[in-house]
């Protein structure tokens, strides 16, 4: 079984795409940290973010297995990523590696920007979840203030509504619902309930 969740940042699909992995004994992958990686790779290496060829290069040979979700989880990284996943030749080389992760035994769930679009088009159950805004940058502050780190609600809205605007109108894969996915808009939900209304989904079909 193959399950494709796409939506906006901060919408709450990594956290369902993880309970979901358990409680169908799938494998998961969240396909953002693997563009954070190869932001991370060319943050710490100094070269510019505006390099494709070098973007590209250091995704061919990006080891998913070595992904580290708090180590990526840096604004910056964030920010430096949105910019990166809009090369062609740096989403090719991650899609295929997407892809072949995804056909691994007993499946996948898979949660990013175009899997149901373009990464898995044929997945078993395609959702797309979302929430307005202001409600994934309340998250967002409240999660990195919860861990520590700085973060101002102001500087994280202005900062989705950007990357929301990059992700929606790039010409490559830009972020959309599939025709045939669940919409599932999490605004006045809480964890619990997207995640037993994601479930009522995948049990459905």
């Amino acid at each position: 079984m193959i399950i494709a969740i796409d939506g906006p940042a901060a919408s709450g699909k990594g956290t369902l795409a993880r309970r979901l992995a358990e409680r169908f004994g799938l494998n998961h992958l969240d396909t953002g940290l693997t563009y954070r990686a190869v932001a991370a790779k060319m943050l710490a290496e100094g070269l510019p973010l505006d390099d494709e060829a070098q973007a590209a290069a250091a995704a061919a040979s990006l080891d998913f297995s070595t992904l580290e979700r708090e180590a990526l989880s840096l604004h910056e990284i964030g920010e430096a990523a949105s910019r990166i996943a809009v090369m062609p030749s740096v989403r090719r080389a991650l899609v295929e590696g997407q892809r072949r992760f995804a056909q691994v035994s007993p499946g996948a769930v898979l949660d990013g920007r175009d899997i149901g679009t373009v990464v898995c088009p044929k997945a078993d159950v395609k959702l797309f979840v979302t929430a307005s805004p202001q409600v994934r940058a309340r998250r967002r502050t409240d999660e990195l203030q919860g861990r520590g780190i700085a973060a101002a609600y102001d500087d994280i809205l202005a900062d989705l509504i950007r990357r929301d605007e990059r992700d929606s109108t790039r010409n490559d894969s830009p972020l959309r619902p599939a025709d045939d996915a669940h919409l599932l808009d999490t605004s006045e939900m809480d964890i619990e309930t997207a995640f037993r209304k994601a479930v009522d989904i995948v049990g459905s079909l």
